[in-house]
């Protein structure tokens, strides 16, 4: 009596449905089909039991299983059947490829760049992902040899500037929208005759300029600003550039022509910072309604807002993850928004810190001076995602890191102190022996940093713009340069914390509002590019004025190997510095 696992190999072989076998067609060409019908009367469980005998023959065409990770598009799998290792092993091949190529160039060899080169350049884009520290460039820039090219804006002050390059955009008081082309400065020429002496600077060239209308702040179709323009921000994919203002106003503009895409009016009071995250069109607003809100400018709609602070809302930053930080002006906090898990993270200042004065550094004689305390926080930026830095108005840069609720470090009177007032200014009478008020602290008006790294810029009402750098062990901040401008004794930090400039004079005239960074060449080969807005006064307010310029300002920075031969002398003097 024959039974299932007697039969022979070709009495097994079922003949395949057509309904079956139409789903399999487009996976493999077969030849003839079989369209012949299974026999009449068999049971459910006897064909099953064909199919099961049928499956181990070699005849029979198989349907293994397909999962997410295995279904690739045809542009980017070299085979159908690829799997998702052999994919993934692929593409690491076409990376390291890619890598290999764009060493070749410089031509080292092949031994060199597999244990050099390659490995660093994993690491860093590993530590990218992390969001953290991982290029320390500090200490590679020449910051007094730094040149300087004012724009020609002619216009009030400029209260926020923005950069994508390498255009850059402005914003003032008086309306107006303007974007720049940014130009490298050529390197000064050989001195072969006298109109040749100086070097080529080639100023920021004017592109457009969107200025918007006081008289039409009854007409809500007017598509621009109708108040004082208070802060701008250009994504990084170089697509929108957002502004905000005065009249509560958050307006998207196309980055190419500066035309109005979208008016956005959910903000109950000014709208005072902007910030893209990294990499995405997701944007962060803040406003004197004490809110942060949410948008997404690819549908160009509102995401959702956020709520904790007890005061004004000044400031914000964000990186390439989905948080922001933002400050509270007098409630003297700043938080750390997680976005996605509906959290925040309070740090809290206030705090009075002492300043150490120096008057010999080489025989260590010190005096403490009076304590300043921390009245409002009003500038913060993000050096990674795990650390940020704040500015305060009695001068005090602080450095801040996820794991406790105070500072980690403080630089009290970073800028230090105001120029004491004359007696006639004093007073409106003519009193010889007046008594003059104590000197105060310039405010940090400005901060910025290149994401990822430890170099953090800050800037006041001294025309200064100083550069500090984020320590090793990611606990201290230093002073390590002064844009434009060399120390008595040739070192790059000019003068010390806290003390006056003396003789030296100052890089610009101005308030300093606000600061943008961007690198350039590849990875910041070839330096760096720092804009900033200036103005005679604050950027959200009028209780102070300085004489100044209304303008903006490009500092071009060098690697120290890129300074000419003639400065020998002098790079080795600015590295000892460092």
């Amino acid at each position: 009596m024959s039974s299932f696992f007697t039969t022979s190999a070709t009495q097994q072989k079922r003949k395949r449905d057509d309904t079956n076998f139409v789903s399999s067609s487009k996976r493999r060409n077969t030849g003839d089909r079989e369209t012949a019908k299974p026999t009449k009367g068999k049971t459910a469980r006897a064909r099953r039991d064909e199919s099961i005998s049928s499956s181990g023959t070699d005849n029979v065409a198989r349907h293994p299983r397909v999962t997410e990770e295995d279904v690739v598009s045809s542009s980017e799998s070299e085979d159908e059947d690829e799997t998702g290792a052999e994919r993934r092993l692929r593409l690491a091949e076409r990376y390291l490829q890619s890598l290999k190529n764009e060493v070749d160039e410089a031509g080292f060899d092949a031994e060199e760049i597999d244990r050099n080169l390659i490995a660093e350049r994993l690491q860093e884009d590993v530590a990218e992902t992390k969001g953290r520290v991982y290029r320390h460039i500090s200490s590679t820039l020449s910051y007094s040899t730094a040149v300087q090219t004012l724009f020609r804006s002619r216009s009030l002050t400029i209260t926020s500037i923005a950069t994508c390059a390498p255009y850059a955009y402005t914003v003032s008081k008086d309306l107006q929208l303007t974007k720049w082309e940014i130009h490298s400065l050529a390197p000064p020429p050989a001195r072969t005759s006298k109109k040749s002496s100086k070097p080529a600077r080639r100023r920021p060239l004017r592109l457009t300029t969107k200025r918007g209308d006081k008289r039409k702040c009854n007409d809500p179709n007017y598509q621009q600003h109708v108040a004082p323009i208070l802060c701008v921000a250009a994504s990084t994919t170089g697509k929108y550039v957002a502004t905000g203002g005065a009249d509560k106003r958050l307006i998207i503009w196309s980055a190419d022509t500066l035309t109005p895409l979208r008016v956005f009016t959910q903000h109950r009071d000014a709208v005072t910072s902007l910030s893209f995250r990294r990499g995405t069109n997701q944007l962060y607003s803040v406003s004197r309604d004490r809110t942060i809100k949410c948008w997404s400018l690819d549908e160009l709609a509102y995401i959702e807002t956020l709520f904790g602070h007890q005061d004004e809302v000044v400031d914000v930053a964000s990186l390439a993850l989905e948080r922001c930080v933002s400050v509270g002006a007098r409630d003297r906090t700043a938080r750390l928004w997680k976005v996605v898990e509906e959290t925040q993270l309070v740090f809290r200042g206030g705090g009075a810190s002492e300043k150490r004065r120096s008057y010999g550094q080489q025989k260590g004689n010190f005096e403490i001076s009076k304590n300043y305390s921390e009245g409002s926080i009003d500038r913060v930026a993000m050096v990674d995602e795990e650390m940020f830095v704040t500015g305060s108005d009695n001068g005090t840069l602080s450095l801040w890191a996820l794991h406790k609720k105070k500072p980690i470090f403080s630089v009290a009177l970073a800028h230090g102190l105001d120029h004491p007032m004359k007696p006639e200014e004093v007073s409106a009478e003519v009193v010889p022996d007046a008594k003059v008020p104590e000197r105060l602290p310039r405010w940090i008006t400005a901060l910025a940093t290149v994401p990822y790294s430890d170099l953090v810029l800050s800037g006041s009402w001294d025309g200064e713009i100083r550069a500090w750098k984020v320590s090793e062990d990611k606990r201290r901040l230093d002073a390590i340069g002064v844009m434009g401008k060399v120390g008595k004794e040739g070192g790059s930090a000019g003068t010390v914390i806290g003390e006056e400039s003396g003789d030296q004079q100052t890089s610009v005239r101005g308030i300093i509002n606000d600061i943008s960074v961007f690198e350039r060449g590849d990875r910041g080969k070839d330096g760096l590019c720092i804009v900033a807005a200036l103005g005679t006064e604050p950027r959200l307010g009028r209780w102070k004025k300085v004489k100044g310029r209304n303008d903006a300002v490009v500092f071009e920075v060098r690697k120290l190997h890129d300074i000419p031969d003639v400065d020998v002398e002098k790079r080795e003097t600015v590295q000892e510095a460092v």
